[in-house]
């Protein structure tokens, strides 16, 4: 018998046995997500997030998440090629309120409405909100048979086309322009937008199956009062609606900037005294004073 180490064995035990196995769900948590109130029902699932772990905190992780809801799910009736995106944007105990980030139509909804012998025309407008939310809206619409028409084609001139593109564009912009984004999704729910192009676009030439069929959003407010804690920016004592005279919608940027300026050297001032009083030296502390004023 050869004297030397058995290469089949290790210290640890038998070679390949099995490592000790961790649930990855042990160190998750789920959340509610709640839906926006211009929705029917507004618990629409659940979601995973890894538990608070040191500088890694949970609410981060779960902060910007998009979720995709068939309308039907929302409203609990029976159209469901219709899809919402909706956002996660803040996170209150174990809830995940979420706003409108986008709608779509499913595939095969699309899929159905091309046939041959008609005309498909398409439009594309961006729009801001009277609350400064900058939407993408897409429409597309069929020319149909006119009444006792026996021709088999219903193909519309170019011009038509472009007359209808206009009309599209127009109602577009004027439905979203006068409104805040809670009333422009409000409209997209039942499609009122497509039903009045249907109507106006009749004189040029009869269409079908006319659908805002996509919504994208391109840019949000910068301010908003909703995101503001506090206690976070320095400002106990303030409520949300004070602050918000501040920073909702950009106004008054100027005097918020000042304050928040304001705070940030207070606090400064604060650490240098604290590093002077270490270091048992009040030059440093003089010497940025007078830069201050400066």
């Amino acid at each position: 018998m050869a004297v030397g180490k058995n290469k089949r064995l290790t210290k640890g035990g038998k070679k390949g046995a099995k490592k000790k196995v961790v649930d990855p769900f042990s160190k998750k948590d789920w959340y509610d997500v709640k839906a926006p109130a211009m929705f029917n029902i507004r618990n629409i699932g659940k979601t995973l997030v890894t538990r608070t772990q040191g500088t890694k905190i949970a609410s981060d992780g779960l902060k910007g998440r998009v979720f995709e809801v068939s309308l039907a799910d929302l409203q609990n009736d029976e159209v469901a090629f219709r899809k919402f995106k909706l956002i996660t944007e803040d996170v209150q105990g174990k809830n995940c309120l979420t706003n409108f980030h986008g709608m779509d139509l499913t595939r095969d909804k699309m899929c159905s409405m091309v046939k041959k012998w008609q005309t498909m025309i398409e439009a594309h407008v961006d729009v801001k909100t009277t609350d400064g939310y900058l939407l993408r809206l897409f429409c597309v619409g069929f020319t149909k048979k006119r009444n006792n028409q026996i021709r088999k084609t219903s193909y519309a001139q170019h011009q038509q086309v472009r007359q209808i593109r206009k009309k599209m564009m127009e109602i577009m912009t004027r439905e979203v322009q006068t409104n805040d984004l809670k009333e422009v999704v409000n409209k997209l729910i039942p499609d009122s937008i497509g039903k009045d192009i249907e109507k106006a676009c009749q004189s040029i030439y009869p269409l079908h199956d006319v659908y805002v069929r996509k919504v994208k959003m391109l840019k949000k407010p910068k301010f908003e009062c909703k995101s503001i804690n506090p206690r976070i920016w320095g400002l106990r004592g303030w409520g949300r609606e004070d602050i918000g005279k501040y920073l909702l919608l950009g106004k008054d940027i100027t005097a918020a900037s000042k304050d928040c300026v304001a705070i940030i050297v207070k606090g400064l001032v604060l650490l240098f005294r604290c590093l002077a009083f270490r270091l048992g030296s009040h030059v440093v502390v003089t010497q940025f004073e007078a830069f201050l004023e400066f």
